[in-house]
Order: C-alpha cells, then sequence, then structure tokens
C-alpha cells in the first residue's frame, strides 16, 4: 500500500510538471534558508564549548554606582587577587590574573610578526584547556617563558620545532618557549590568544604595574576563575560580593560589588543595564531563528495554497476511492505521502543549495561553519525537521481533500464552496505580511547603520594611519621619527597617542577641580598625547589652543571635549586646574591647567553618546601609537613606501604594521552591517519564494477563467482591462498585507531602536519603498500569467463549448 501510495505521488508530481518545479524549488529554497540559519544559530550556540571546563569558568566581574547609574564591566583591580586568594581560595580550582589582549612583536633570527595575546598566571592553560602540539601545558611557571599557539610558532620557526628557542619580545626581552597549543577556535572567546606570556614576567615591564598591586581603585585587569565542583557561582558570589566594598574605604562610597559571570553567559548574554544583564547576542539568535521558522513556513504556505487551489482536479480520483471502499484516514496518508516525498525531494535540493552557498554565507556572516557531515545529532534533526515540515506543509491539503463528498463528485456537481479561496487569501495574506515586514525591519536596520556612519565624528579620518608603537624601542623618539616622517614628503603631520584613536583604553577618576558638586563621582576618558595633536586630527578647537613647543608649561597642561566640559559644570574652563585627589601617592603629579577645549570626537561605539574625555600631555615619552596624516598631493602607495622606509631604517628589526583610521573606524559598524547582509538574503528569500506561491496561483487562477477570458474578448474586453481583472485580486491581498505589516514592523522596529542612544527615526519613507516595492513585485509577478491569458486566442478556449 505504502509503495503503491509513493507511485501515485510520483505520477502527480510528472504530470503537473510546473506546480511539482515551484513547490519543490519554494520548499527547498525554504528549507537551505532553514538549515543555513539552523547552523549558524548551532555556531553561536556552541560559542566557548570549546573549554573542557565550561561550566566551571567564570569572570570576575564589579559593579559599582556612578552618579545613580550602575556600571558593570570585567575590569577589576589587582588587590582582588591577593583578597580571595587569602580568605576564598577554598572556594576555587584555579584564580587567574589576566592583562588585556596586547599586540607585540615576537622576533626570531630575521624572523619578525606582530602578534595579539594576553598575560597570565600560570594556571590559565590549564584552565582553558589548551590542546598542547609541543612542550607542557604548564609553560608560564618560569618567568622568562613564553607559549605560543601552532600557527605562530610556524611563523616563527617554520616546520622546526620551537621549545626551547628564544624569542624576543617588543625587541627587548628574550622569553625562552616551554609550550605550543593548537590555535584556538574562532568561536571562542580567547580565539586571537596567539601567545601567552606569564604573569611573573608582565608585572615587571612597568612600574605602575607594581604600584597597583595596593590600590583597590585601579580597575586595569581581569580575572578568570575555575570554581570547585562542590560549589556553585551563585553560592561563591554571595560571599565575595563586598570584598572590595570592605577592604577599601575610599571606594566604599561607589558602592563595588564583585560577582562572578559565568563563561556561558560570556557570548551571548554580555549586556547589562544599569548593573542588571539584559542580554547581548542572544537577542540575534532569536531573530534569525524567527526569521527562519517565517521563510520555511513561507515555503509551506505555497505548497498548502498550490494543493488545495487544484482541489477540483484532485476531486473525481478522490470520489472513485471513496466509493471503492478507502476510508478518509487513508486517504489523509495518502496525501501526506505525497507531501513528505516532495519535503524529501526538496530536502536533497536543499542540501545541494547549502553546499553550494556554504562559502559565501561564512563570508557574508564572518564564521567558519563546516557542513557537519559526520555529526549524527544533525541527521537527526533533520529527519525531525523533514517530518515537522512534511506535516506543516501536507496537513491541511490532505484534511481538505479526503473531506470530499463522492456522491457529489461523481455526479458532476462538485464545486468548490463559496468560501473556499478565503483559506488561499488569508495564506497569501500571512505569506506578504512576513515579507513586507521583513523589508520593512531591513531597511531600518540599513537606516540606522547609514545613520551612524553619517555622524560627524569630530576629526578628520580620511588620509590618517595610526602605527603601534607599544615597546620601550620607541620610548622618546617621537620627535626624532615626527621629523624624519615629515622630512620624507610622505607625511605632513604627526602626534602620538597612549590609546588608538578609534578606542579609549583607560578612564580616570579620583580628580578635583573649583566648582567640583559635593559627591560627584566622575569618570573621565583619559588618553595621553603629544604636540600637534590637534593639528594632526584636525580637531575643531571652540576655547583655547592645543598643545605647543613654545609652552614649557604645557607638560602640565590638558585639553578637554565639549563633553567633559559639561559633565564637570565647568564655566569658562580655560587656566582652570585638575588636580588628582589621590593623597596616597608618595610623587604625586602636579594639578593639569585647562588649556584648551575641542569639539567631540566620537572615540567609542558610533551609536551611543560622546563619553567626557581630557587629553594630558605625554611628558615621559610612554606612548602606544604614531599618528601620522598622509601627503594629500602624493599617492597612497607612494607616502606608504616612503614612511616604511623612514621606519625601517630606524628599526630594522621591526615589523611595519598600520592602520588606516578610517577602516578602523568602519569597523565598529561590522556587526550591524553583517545582521543587515544576512536580513536583506532572507528577506530578498522571503520575497522571492512569496512570488513563487504567487506566480503559481495566478497561472491556476488564469487556468481557471480560461473560458471566461475568452467570452469576455469575443464581447470586446481589451488587455488592459482583462489584465486588471485577473490582477485585482492579488493587488487587494498585498495592500491587506501592507496594513498589517506596517505597524507590526513600526513597533517591533522602534523597539530594537531603542538599544540606541545615537539613532534615526522610522521615516514614511521606508513604508512608502516597501509598500512600493511589494506592489511592484506582485504586478510584474502576476501579469505574466495575466497577460498570456489576455492575448490568447479565445476560439482555443471556447472551441469545446
Amino acid at each position: 500500500m505504502l509503495k503503491n501510495y509513493f507511485k501515485i505521488a510520483l505520477r502527480n508530481l510528472l504530470k503537473n510538471k510546473v506546480y511539482s518545479f515551484i513547490n519543490i524549488s519554494g520548499l527547498a529554497i525554504g528549507m537551505a534558508a532553514t538549515i543555513m540559519i539552523g547552523l549558524w544559530i548551532a555556531d553561536e550556540l556552541s560559542y566557548d564549548n570549546h573549554f573542557e571546563n565550561k561550566a566551571t569558568i567564570a569572570q570576575v566581574y564589579e559593579s559599582s554606582s556612578n552618579n545613580g547609574e550602575i556600571d558593570t564591566g570585567p575590569a577589576i583591580p589587582r588587590p582582588l587577587e591577593f583578597a580571595l586568594r587569602q580568605d576564598y581560595n577554598d572556594n576555587f580550582k584555579h584564580i587567574v590574573m589576566s592583562s588585556w589582549t596586547q599586540p607585540r612583536y615576537l622576533r626570531f633570527g630575521e624572523t619578525n610578526i606582530y602578534r595579539q595575546g594576553n598575560a597570565m598566571q600560570e594556571g590559565g592553560p590549564e584552565m582553558l584547556s589548551l590542546e598542547i602540539v609541543e612542550g607542557i601545558r604548564d609553560g608560564l611557571k618560569e618567568k622568562n617563558a613564553i607559549m605560543l599557539s601552532k600557527s605562530s610558532a610556524k611563523a616563527l620557526f617554520g616546520s622546526e620545532t620551537a621549545i626551547g628557542k628564544i624569542v624576543k619580545v617588543n625587541n627587548q626581552d628574550d622569553l625562552i618557549v616551554s609550550g605550543v597549543y593548537k590555535d584556538i577556535p574562532e568561536n571562542n572567546t580567547f580565539n586571537d590568544t596567539d601567545y601567552l606570556i606569564p604573569w611573573k614576567y608582565y608585572i615587571t615591564t612597568q612600574p605602575w604595574l607594581e604600584r597597583a598591586k595596593t590600590s583597590w581603585g585601579n580597575n586595569s585587569f581581569q580575572m578568570f576563575v575555575q570554581i570547585n565542583e562542590n560549589t556553585t557561582m551563585e553560592a561563591i558570589t554571595a560571599k565575595i560580593i563586598d570584598v572590595k566594598k570592605n577592604a577599601s574605604p575610599e571606594e566604599a562610597e561607589f558602592n563595588p560589588q564583585v560577582f562572578l559571570f559565568p563563561m556561558k553567559d560570556w557570548y551571548l548574554r554580555g549586556d547589562f543595564e544599569n548593573g542588571v544583564q539584559s542580554g547581548g547576542r542572544i537577542e540575534n539568535v532569536w531573530l534569525f531563528g524567527i526569521i527562519g521558522l517565517f521563510v520555511l513556513l513561507l515555503a509551506c504556505i505555497n505548497f498548502v495554497n498550490l494543493s488545495t487551489a487544484r482541489s477540483e482536479k484532485r476531486a473525481t480520483e478522490v470520489g472513485i476511492r471513496k466509493s471503492i471502499g478507502s476510508q478518509r484516514g487513508q486517504l489523509i496518508f495518502q496525501f501526506l505521502s505525497e507531501s513528505f516525498l516532495i519535503v524529501i525531494l526538496s530536502f536533497v535540493v536543499a542540501l545541494g543549495i547549502v553546499l553550494l552557498f556554504l562559502n559565501g554565507f561564512n563570508n557574508l556572516a564572518s564564521k567558519s561553519i563546516v557542513f557537519p557531515w559526520a555529526n549524527f545529532m544533525f541527521w537527526i534533526v533533520s529527519l525531525i525537521f523533514i517530518v515537522i515540515t512534511s506535516f506543516l506543509a501536507g496537513s491541511y491539503p490532505a484534511l481538505y481533500l479526503s473531506s470530499f463528498n463522492p456522491v457529489t463528485v461523481l455526479k458532476g456537481t462538485f464545486k468548490a464552496g463559496r468560501y473556499s479561496s478565503l483559506p488561499r487569501k488569508i495564506l497569501v495574506v500571512t505569506q506578504f505580511t512576513v515579507s513586507i515586514a521583513l523589508i520593512i525591519g531591513t531597511l531600518v536596520v540599513m537606516n540606522q547603520i547609514q545613520h551612524s556612519k553619517d555622524r560627524p565624528v569630530g576629526y578628520d579620518k580620511e588620509g590618517l594611519i595610526q602605527i603601534p608603537v607599544m615597546s620601550s624601542q620607541f620610548v622618546g623618539k617621537h620627535e626624532t621619527m615626527r621629523n624624519q616622517f615629515i622630512a620624507s614628503g610622505g607625511v605632513v603631520k604627526m602626534t602620538a597617542m597612549s590609546s588608538p584613536i578609534t578606542n579609549v583604553w583607560s578612564n580616570r577618576s579620583g580628580y578635583t577641580w573649583e566648582g567640583k558638586p559635593v559627591g560627584f563621582q566622575e569618570d573621565l576618558a583619559h588618553t595621553t598625547v603629544n604636540y600637534d595633536f590637534v593639528e594632526t586630527l584636525g580637531l575643531k578647537i571652540i576655547e583655547g589652543r592645543g598643545f605647543s613647543r613654545e609652552f614649557a608649561t604645557d607638560s602640565n597642561a590638558v585639553i578637554l571635549n565639549e563633553t567633559a566640559v559639561k559633565y564637570m559644570n565647568l564655566t569658562n574652563p580655560i587656566g582652570k586646574l585638575i588636580k588628582d585627589s589621590d593623597v596616597d601617592d608618595p610623587n604625586p603629579e602636579p594639578p593639569l591647567k585647562i588649556i584648551g577645549v575641542v569639539e567631540d570626537m566620537v572615540i567609542q561605539s558610533p551609536y551611543s553618546p560622546v563619553k567626557q574625555a581630557m587629553y594630558v600631555f605625554e611628558k615621559y615619552g610612554n606612548i602606544a601609537f604614531y599618528n601620522l596624516r598622509l601627503n594629500p598631493e602624493k599617492g597612497t602607495s607612494e607616502n606608504l613606501e616612503l614612511i616604511e622606509s623612514t621606519f625601517k631604517k630606524n628599526f630594522p628589526n621591526t615589523p611595519f604594521d598600520f592602520q588606516f583610521v578610517d577602516e578602523e573606524y568602519g569597523r565598529k559598524f561590522r556587526s550591524e552591517e553583517r545582521i543587515a547582509s544576512l536580513a536583506k538574503v532572507f528577506t530578498g528569500l522571503a520575497i522571492f519564494i512569496s512570488c513563487l506561491g504567487l506566480f503559481g496561483l495566478a497561472a491556476f487562477v488564469a487556468e481557471q477563467r480560461t473560458k471566461e477570458i475568452g467570452v469576455r474578448k469575443i464581447l470586446g474586453a481589451s488587455v488592459s482591462q482583462l489584465w486588471m481583472i485577473l490582477s485585482k485580486d492579488f493587488i487587494t491581498l498585498v495592500i491587506i498585507s501592507l496594513l498589517i505589516a506596517s505597524p507590526i514592523a513600526y513597533y517591533i522596529m522602534s523597539q530594537w531602536l531603542q538599544k540606541f542612544s545615537y539613532r534615526t527615526d522610522i521615516s514614511w519613507g521606508v513604508f512608502l519603498i516597501a509598500s512600493s516595492g511589494a506592489l511592484i513585485i506582485t504586478l510584474i509577478t502576476v501579469s505574466f500569467q495575466s497577460v498570456k491569458a489576455a492575448t490568447s486566442n479565445p476560439v482555443d478556449s471556447l472551441r469545446t463549448e
């Protein structure tokens, strides 16, 4: 019997090739989109699964009050380590202090590479379950050791063994390779960790690191922990929450609270709002999961619509089967078998589509997804997916077709009911409601990205590059390099900064100034800069001036941005003093004199308000980046060649690495741009699937009304009149969809925009574009069949009458 069902199903497919093609291709595209989204979601949910100890690993976070708001983040003070080891060590298997990820120059012989890495305490490699290729996992025990990723080791040593070889770090210190570990996978928090250096070595590299040993107010470090199996994150947090507040009376006024933030939440639920966990990338997972279901639903709707639309052609078959004894359950099973066969064929085609476009999808989504051929769970989920889709697509047609009365059918008096087309119309409206809502949502996302890109950044980022110089070999060389770069002809201006132009690496507090409100707890973005800072970046001075070589006192000067002046409630700020209120510092810095106010620079998120910032003159030569304004009268390539030649002449053993500031700024939009790109693709698929179904329905309606069209043509109806008769029903359905989709999309996108402080408005133009696009696409889709039917010879359609 089952074999017979499938034989009939196959014959029906071959007999109705156009409708079979529409059904299979529509379902295949919908299933392919759903599979890709499923693989993307699986990759997102598997983030950090590389760690064997994921369930017991956490990062220590701190929340603190700041002028009525609660700030939360992973930056913690160094003394916290000693407090946890002394009083709470029994709760932890590992307590690991870590620096922030930082690029360093690594050199072996004549080979130089520039890699990202961390300084960690010795328990780090074991806690992170690094897979060792050479050497030992406990490779950070010795002060002069270094551990390398496999790719870094290969770049330095080729096919030679790495263990025991000496690597010069930042052309400064010699460290011995103690271990080589497999490259950490892309979907991992530590995927950019190309090397690890010992904490013992790191804390000796700069004097301030030693001073931070006793400073509870210096939140410049990270701490990772692995808890014991006989306890929980919540239990430990309850014990340590007030450690900082109890240990430091000076910090108690900020009400600092220490807690464990579990690894399972780092990637997907890493956002905090006013001290409360508020989501994160998990929102994108839900978003694309819903889009995937909708795309599949649209494909299933096509199947339902075309199956029920052709009900009269299957009515005789149903009548005969019932008259010779077939039960309704058997007929339902038969039609579900047909559905199952179509879904199986569609799934095979969908797999081919996925394999064909997976690389392109990876590029679009910035992923490294590999098709899971050997993953048993994938095939189990696929089987469930096929069964669910078969029932989703086939249940209604099976129930509808099996309900026909055999007597009515066989007497030839069967006609579809007056409201038989109503379910199809509802499903078409559903299809286009979803498609139009996706169009509106995608347009809003694109507008928000463009709105932020068009935001004035406060400096001229075009023709500006930055060169990382985070090594002692660059200390005190700024003026010499500036003169040589300008003399080369490739540079017209140059300055230096302690952080990149597009980010803030340091935030400071503990200052006093005239008129500071009582109880005010300031938080200032702190960057040290050199001469020509204002001129090189092209900043607009609101008041005062920039740093000048003509004034020796500028070594104790500071420039504020507009937001800082308002934030600090300063009036007539030029000439006023800002003092460090740290009374415990044995060598306090002299007061900083405000010499200038500059227009706000967008240096962090382009979607958020500009942070209050202070730019202090760097008098000790501790800088991180050279900032160079390229010569506009020469080509970029020529400028870079001149700069590189000058750089290599002074630092022959250091790789020449640079970044275009406009490109670095552009990276801030990548996450949203990926979301927008993916949304555009899946919106396009949704529209295509909807139009595919519309095309099939238009063909069926045109076929059904062939004789009516013939009579109308004989009576003098024009092609345009016939086109309007056949198209108006579909246009009406799309207009209804527009009326439903617009308020829904407006509400959802309004909520999405709320997470951006700097955001665009949802203009009427978005709805106009979506409406016009939907109507034009509908007319193009329907018109092919309508015009074809309207221009056919009426004699052919009336010959059988």
